[in-house]
Parts: structure tokens; sequence; C-alpha cells
């Protein structure tokens, strides 16, 4: 008895040696253990699908030798009996960090002071592409994080240095916690990119989102140009990056929206990304699955949040309470959509809320066996290592779960994570189960014991004779009990300890150990079987999904939107052409176009609509928008970022849209801000609510870039501390025109004599050069310039430098002195889109007046009013009626302020901006007069379709709040359980001007 507790003691009190390192074991005597271990009469999951009833899994060396029903097992096997348990691979996360410190923050960073160009030497331009950090040379082995992962059923991960744009390379480590020299399964295995600046660089450029895939996209051409030998000097970067091509790439996207944009540039170059999601690809499974991309899924399922606060409830925003809705549906839609997707456990606060969710997931549809196979299979699969792990056939790793049962229900142990052939229990497999109640005596004073859970990790609920509750603390190691329980004294510290062995018998007995140091005995009589508590949180049903919408936000569609044939009878139309307005007139649309214009009109498939009364025009087409833009207007890094295009950032989930379509909104051109004086490209969309961003984009849309002067591009308004970037004075602006196109002339030439070159003597092709491109286009009248403007000397300073290059400039923006340079703009040629009477907002604007845009208009020009704000934007229509107040412009031409004039200043005005035969049918059709307070639109067009609808809204509006009721209800539900929940956050969005500056 005493041999057996030393044995004990030395068991539980001498710590575990674990090396740090990956490094091999050097020593010179190595004792090497070629005997089998055979686990028999276990159900095996060799695969997710290939099962094996009362099998054998025979390992040897970390390796499995086989598995089967009929296994020949060698003279120098260890047999365990696995009667009634099963056998799976250990799962694989292919996306960690694993063993690797966070990156440290860059010190002195910021708008106050930023870095322009880099510090370091030999490396690519950019501090944020680091392609050349490799994990393996960062990594420290974590036991402690290891035994999270492993007790979750973990035995293989990738890890890798999440910090930055290009991140460097993944290692594929095997958590085994007892010899370090197996642990490094590959050194390189993956290559990891992301829409994140590295935390330690301070360097400014990129700002935004747009910047980033720009910053993607100038990274592999410059890639492309440096493996073809055209670089002068070596670059440590691309060299990492051209070494790198072969590895599995992966994005962490972590946004359904991102995901399409990280897919596009993947298109672009040919490129093969796994695109870490974020949990919300179910709200655009069909573009996600039209990616024919695979994935990596976290399940951080949002918590509940505490609405029992009515106030605080209120201010939670209609989308947060869907996702937390709808979330653990994602895995199932992924699934049947037919995405290949593996599981991570990325993003939880826990290890162990891996499994919970997980088997909420399940609960919610999920497939048990595609919820294997995304723990399996498909990681091992994607990282090309099938043949290694992921699986249990002949000759992969021996890394295995043994379990109670199904390794996916709630009431299943899993015992024991063997990985590489070594044993980590979780739970004793062995242990004997005292589960039951109890007449306990100690030192003569009897209790009533309960012991309960699970039977390996029992729990006990000890009360005196008159019920009041013990404190008390019960483990089970090896089959002795210890059991620490409070004295009936009022001292704190007085505790009595109880130990045992568990004998063959319903009975326990042992040794106390007194607060006082007394050794006594204690006993427990089992007065009664262990009775499973039914699981209340089980019991209950589940919440009622509701279903998505497009988008996914309040006032989405239930469905995608179809093109009608629509008939208007007897309405007021505002043809914008010179026809004028036409009373008690028919419009017929159909596929999408106006199909005709008249009296009498009838189309048996058309739905008709009643417009006696109301008055039917044209969309509204706003010339300078900032609404529905992701992650940043502004590209401020350099002083010229046009590189950079609004496409790619459209955002298609802003409630603004939906506001747009409520105002007649129909057509927006989505600009840069004005942090520099060259911005970036912008974007020409149709309202389409519930669409794609990309289905949003214009069809074939001219090229516009915005240009900036004044204030913000010199950075007047930045704070007395900013940093010295160029420019800083209005003549240093002019400047950077002048140097810039310089430059783009002089690259276009070097092409220009490299293309003639013969192929004899071709010599290094130059780098392509996306901002300088972008240039070029302008000089050759290919793109077009929207220019932020106030004061009249910057304007006339930018046509100059136009009339120096050869070129005209498109659009002047704001221009609120255009009314003193009129006769000179009309010389150049030039188009005005103003505000009607914004003025003295800040030093610049103080010569505004309201008779602006009419004087500008009197003068021959092509006026527009536009909104750079969201609020404005929705009542453009009243902006243009300011027309006819401030300079007695009619009422025709004020309505051509806000349709076919931004139009023609888009160029896009063979489509849109009129009603007329064959033009698109983007229409509005308003309640009264449009240039009246009192007008709402009633319906509003986009190619047939109709997107907004005043009635419909209305059914909306009740629907909105039935669901968010509902949803509320449902998280109240979840407190009552005793569920986690979180305190309600008010969302704060970000409404974009055109100097808003967002890190």
């Amino acid at each position: 008895m005493k041999k057996t507790i030393y044995l004990l003691f030395l068991l539980v009190f001498i710590p575990k040696i674990n090396a740090q390192e990956y490094f091999p074991n050097n020593e010179s005597i190595q004792n090497k253990n070629n005997n089998y271990t055979a686990f028999t009469n276990a159900k095996i999951f060799v695969t997710p699908t290939q099962i094996i009833e009362k099998g054998t899994l025979l390992i040897q060396n970390g390796k499995v030798i086989s598995a089967g029903k009929a296994v020949t097992l060698p003279k120098n096997t260890i047999v365990v009996n696995l009667e009634g348990k099963s056998i799976y691979p250990s799962f694989i996360d292919m996306y960690t960090t694993f063993g690797i410190e966070k990156t440290k923050r860059a010190e002195g960073g910021g708008r106050q002071n930023p870095l322009y160009d880099t510090k370091k030497e030999g490396y690519y331009w950019n501090e944020h592409i680091k392609p050349e950090t490799e994990a393996f040379a960062n990594f420290k082995y974590d036991n402690a994080k290891a035994e999270e992962l492993l007790k979750a059923g973990f035995g293989v991960v990738g890890t890798h240095v999440a910090d930055g744009i290009a991140q460097g390379t993944g290692s594929l480590i095997a958590l085994n916690n007892d010899d370090n020299s197996k642990r490094l399964l590959s050194n390189k295995i993956t290559n990891h990119f992301s829409f994140s600046k590295s935390v330690g660089s301070i360097q400014s450029y990129p700002s935004s989102l747009m910047g980033m895939m720009a910053l993607l996209r100038q990274m592999y051409l410059d890639l492309d140009w440096y493996k073809n030998g055209n670089s002068k000097t070596t670059d440590l970067s691309l060299e990492a990056m051209k070494d790198n091509q072969k590895l599995v790439q992966i994005f962490a996207s972590e946004d359904k929206l991102n995901s399409l944009r990280a897919a596009k540039i993947a298109k672009e170059f040919g490129l093969n990304y796994i695109l870490k999601g974020g949990g919300n690809e179910f709200e655009r499974i069909d573009e996600i699955k039209k990616t024919n991309a695979s994935f990596i899924i976290p399940i951080n399922f949002p918590e509940a949040f505490d609405v029992t606060n009515p106030y605080l409830a209120s201010q939670l925003d209609f989308s947060d309470l869907r996702l937390w809705n709808q979330a653990p549906t994602n895995l199932k839609v992924l699934s049947d959509n037919g995405v290949v997707f593996a599981l991570t456990t990325d993003k939880l606060k826990k290890i162990d809320d891996f499994r919970t969710n997980l088997l909420k997931a399940i609960q919610y549809g999920f497939d048990k066996t595609k919820a294997l196979e995304a723990l399996t299979t498909v990681p091992a699969s994607l990282l090309g290592k099938s043949n290694e792990i992921g699986t249990l056939k002949d000759g992969s790793l021996a890394n295995f779960l043994i379990t109670s049962g199904e390794v996916f229900d709630k009431k299943t142990t899993i015992y024991e994570n063997w990985v590489e052939g070594n044993k980590y229990v979780i739970k004793d497999m062995t242990a004997k189960d005292i589960r039951g109640s109890y007449d306990l005596t100690v030192d003569n004073t009897t209790y009533k014991l309960l012991i309960k859970g699970e039977i390996a990790s029992p729990e006990a609920e000890i009360k005196n004779i008159d019920s009041t509750k013990v404190n008390s603390k019960l483990t089970i190691a090896n089959n002795w009990i210890s059991l620490i329980m409070k004295t009936k004294d009022s001292v704190k510290t007085n505790f009595n300890r109880l130990t045992g062995y568990i004998e063959n018998t319903p009975n326990l007995s042992g040794k106390v150990i007194a607060f006082d140091g007394r050794e006594l005995t204690w006993s427990a009589l089992k007065t009664a079987p262990f009775e499973k508590e039914k699981d209340k949180k089980n019991e209950t049903k589940l919440n009622t999904v509701v279903p998505v919408s497009f988008p996914n936000i309040a006032f989405g569609n239930t469905a995608k939107l179809n093109q009608e044939t629509l008939l208007f009878k007897n309405a007021t139309v505002w043809t914008n052409e010179k026809e004028g307005i036409l009373t008690e007139t028919d419009v017929l649309v159909k596929n999408g176009k106006i199909a005709a214009i008249g009296n009498n009109l009838s189309d048996a498939s058309a739905t008709v609509i009643d417009a006696k009364g109301k008055h039917l025009t044209s969309g509204i087409i706003d010339e300078h928008s900032h609404i529905a833009i992701s992650s940043g207007v502004n590209e401020g890094g350099h002083n010229s970022s046009a590189e950079v295009t609004i496409q790619d950032v459209v955002n298609s989930d802003d409630v603004n849209i939906y506001r747009e379509l409520a105002g007649g909104v129909t057509t927006s051109q989505l600009l840069h801000g004005s942090a520099n004086p060259i911005g970036g490209r912008s974007a020409i969309v149709k309202w389409k609510w519930g669409a794609a961003p990309d289905e949003m984009l214009y069809k074939n849309q001219p090229g516009f870039i915005k240009f900036a002067l004044g204030e913000n591009v010199k950075q007047s308004n930045w704070g007395t501390n900013n940093p010295t970037r160029f420019p800083q004075t209005r003549m240093g602006v002019e400047q950077v025109f002048t140097d810039y196109f310089q430059r783009a002339r002089e690259y276009e030439a070097t092409w220009k004599l490299y293309n003639a070159s013969s192929k004899k003597n071709k010599g290094k092709a130059p780098r392509v050069d996306v901002e300088m491109q972008t240039l070029v286009e302008i000089l050759n009248k290919e793109r077009f310039i929207s220019c932020h403007s106030y004061v009249a000397s910057e304007i006339l300073m930018l046509m100059n430098v136009a009339d120096k290059f050869n070129f005209k400039v498109n659009t002047f923006t704001h221009i609120l002195e255009g009314y003193k340079v009129a006769d000179k703009m009309k010389e150049h040629g030039v188009g005005a889109s103003t505000f009607a009477d914004w003025w003295a907002y800040k030093f610049e604007v103080n010569d505004a007046i309201p008779y602006n845009g009419p004087i500008m208009h009197n003068a021959g020009l092509l006026v527009a009013y536009n909104s750079d704000d969201a609020e404005m934007s929705r009542r453009l229509n009243q902006e243009a009626a300011k027309a006819v107040k401030y300079g007695d412009v009619s009422e025709e031409d004020a309505w051509k302020f806000v349709t076919l004039n931004p139009a023609k200043l888009l160029h896009i005005d063979d489509k849109v901006g009129s009603i007329k035969v064959g033009k698109d049918a983007d229409i509005v059709l308003w309640s009264a007069n449009p240039l009246s307070i009192y007008a709402q639109a009633e319906k509003t067009i986009i190619e047939g379709t109709v997107y907004y609808d005043a009635k419909k809204d209305e059914a909306k509006r009740v629907a909105v709040n039935q669901e968010r009721n509902l949803i509320i209800g449902q998280m109240l539900e979840e407190k009552n359980k005793g569920m986690n929940t979180q305190e309600p956050k008010k969302k704060t969005k970000v409404e974009y001007h055109c100097d808003t500056m967002e890190q």
C-alpha cells in the first residue's frame, strides 16, 4: 500500500518536462520502442465515411500500421480493449497563431507622425508587404495552449505570424507534448495574406481597404516583373514571394464582401486563395459559391445581448440582432451549397467554446459527417497532407481520439488524444463509476453526499443533515479519490482532506487529515444509484431562424428582385428631351428599357400603374457621393493614389442605398475623398438594392478619377503638428500635378520605346506601374477628372496645367467660386457640379453664394447639383428646386441639374438622364411635382426593376419591428436559461465626406 501511495505521489507531483523548441533530440543514446499497440473492439472512423465496427487499430512508432476487422497482431503488441468506444482521427486547425508571439505595435505612428518611405533596405518598398517572415523562425511551442487544443480534439495545427498584408509563411505543427523532435511537420507549408496593415510599422500607405487592394495588385505585378529578371537589384521580399508561390495560399478576408474582393484579386492574377472567412458567408451565399474558393470558417458565434433594459436594447443595430439569430446556420448553408471548407478555432474567446458552438451548428442542421470532414480530411487535403494526417489509413500519423461514443454527441466523453503515437489523457478511461447518493460519515458526523456529472470527472455535492450546503471539491485520478470539504466551524481556512482508493464495491472509505492535523477515517455508504438530471438546455427548442434578406439588414428584400413590364398611364412625364413635360401621357417599360411614350398605350403582359395626377421623371443622378464605401474613402498615405479604385470597395450593405432610392436617386458616382491632390478612381453605380457590389457597377462605365485642391490636400486641417508630407502649400499642389504628369509622359515614352524595339534589342522590360498607367489614361483623354475645388485661383491653376499637357478637366465639383471664373471655365470646356446653397462651413468657402449654380448655368456651363452627403443625397430633388429660387432657372432646367446634366458630366447620357425610347428604364414616380418639398417618391425603378415602393416600404417597417421583437424575445429567453450574454453595443457608422480619414 505504501509503495502504491509513493508511486502515486511521483505521478502527481513530478512536473512534466517538455522542451519548448522544435529541434531534434541529439542525445548520444536513444532508446527506441518498437513495440506495437493495438486498440481492439472499437468503432473506428478511418475516414468520415469509412467506418469499421468492432475493428482493430494497430500503431507503431507514431504511425498507423493497419486498421480493420481482422488485423494480425505481432508478438510484441500491447493490446488495449476499447469495447463500446470509438476512435476518430484527431482534428486539424490549419489557421492559428499557436506558439507565435504577437507583433509589438510600433511606437510613434498615426496621423501626426506617419512614415512615407520604408526604413528597411533591400526589401520591398512597403513595410506591410513582408513575405520574408517565417513562422518557423518565430515559433516557440506553448504547452499550456497545446493542452487546450488537445482537450478540444486537435492533433495538428497550422500556425503563422498574423501581421501585415503579405504575412509570410506558416508552419505545420503536431501537438506532441512528449516528443519535441517530431513536432514540426513542415516548416513552410502556407503563404498568408490579409486586409490588415502591420502593427509593427508606422508606414502610412495604405490607409484604406482600397489602398490595400491596390498594393496587392502592384505587388503581384512587381513580382512578375522581378521574376523575369528585369530588376537591377535584389529585393529580398520579392525573392521570398517568388519562393512562396508554390505553397498553399491563404487569405484572411474575415468578411463575406472581403471574401469577394480577395477572390477578385485571385482571379485577376490566376491565384488560388483559400479564404479565411468571417462566419457571415450565408448572407451572400450565391456570390460566395461563385468564387469557387475553398474556405476556412470560424465558429465564434456572437453571444446574445442582454436586452433586459429596453432603452439599451433599442440602440442595437438590426443587423447585429439578425447575425446572432442566423450565424449558427452558416455551416449548414455553406455545406448545402457545396462550398468546401475547413473549421478553425480562430477568434474564439476560449478553445472550450469550439465544441459548444460546433454542436450548436449541428443542432441547426449541419451534417455530422460534413463536420468531421471539415476537421480532418478537408484541411488535410487543402494542405496537401492527405497521406499523413486527417485519416487513420495505413501509413498516416497515429493521431486519433478515443471517445465514449459519437464524437459530436453532447453526452460523449473524449478520453484520450493520441498525437504521433503519444497519448494525451483528457479523461480517465478506466475510471470506475462511483456516481450516486451516499451517507458520508466523517469523524462520527454524517452528511448527505451526491456524486454526479461524468464518470471520469465527477462532481460532489455535500449537505449537512439540516440540508445546508457544505463547500467541497472532488477529484479522481487513477482510481484514487480526493475530497476536500469545509468543516462546520466558522473559520474560513478549516478544511478536512479525505483520500481513499476506489475498490470494486458500491461503498467508499479512506483516511482523513483533519484541519487540526488529526488522522481519521471516513466512509460513504451508497444509498441510491445515480439518476442523470434532465438537460434543461437540451430540452428547449431551437430558436426560429429568420430568413436571410438581400441585403441582410433592415429593409432588405426577401427575394432577389426581377425586371417587370410596367405601363404607367396618364402621368405627367418630365422627359428632359425636346418634348419637355408631357401631360396625361403613358410610358411603357419593357426588358429594362423605355419601350414607348405616348397615349393609349397597351401591353397585355404589363402591370398597369395609374399615374394620373402624378409625375414620372428619370432617376436622380448624384455626381458626387461617398455612401456605400467600405473601410475608407481616402487613400491619404501618398500625395497621389491614382492606383486605387472605389470599384473595389462598394458596400452593398449600406442602408443609405435604400434611403437614396426613397429619395428618387438611381445612379451615383462614388468618389475618392480629397486628402491628396491626385486621389483614386471612382465608381459609377446603379443603386440595385439587394444586388452584390459588382452587380451595382454601371456596365462599361467611363473612367473617372478624383483630383482635389485647397485646404484638405495641403493638410491645413490636419492639426498644428501635422507632418511635412508634400505638398504643404497651394503652389506645392500645382507642382504635384506638373511632376506627376511629366512622370506619366516619360513612363509612356519608355513603354513605347520598349514595345518598338526589336526582339533582339528589347532589354529589360519597364516596370508596370498602375499609378502611372492611370495618369497616362488622363493624358490620352481616356480617363476624366472630377476635381474637388473651391477657390477661383486654384480652379484656374488646374485648367492651366491641363492645357499645358493637352487635356481637359471634365468636372469641377463643389466649385463654390465658379461664378467668378465661369467665362474661363466655358473657354476650357469644363462642367460644374456644385452645392445649391452651402457656404461658410470653412474658410475657403467664405465667398460661396446660392446664385453660384444659376450664374454658371446662365454663362453656358453644364451645371449639376451634387450631395457629397448621405442626408442631402436623398433630398436632391429639393436641392434642384433651389435653382428656381436662386436665379430664376426654369423648372425644367432646374430638374436637369440633378438628372440629365450629371449624366452628361459622367458621359452616360446615352443611357440615362432622360425619358426617351431605348434608354434604360431608370425612372421615378412622384406623388407631386418633383421640385416640391411635399413630393414623395412612390416608386423608384432601375432597368425595369422596382427597387423602392412606398407601399411596400410601409409593410417592411412593420416586418422589421416584428422581427426585432421576436429576436429580442429569443435573447431574453437565453438570459433566463442562464446562457452567457453581452452588453448591448450601439454600432456607430462613419458617414464619409471628402475629408474623412479612417485608419
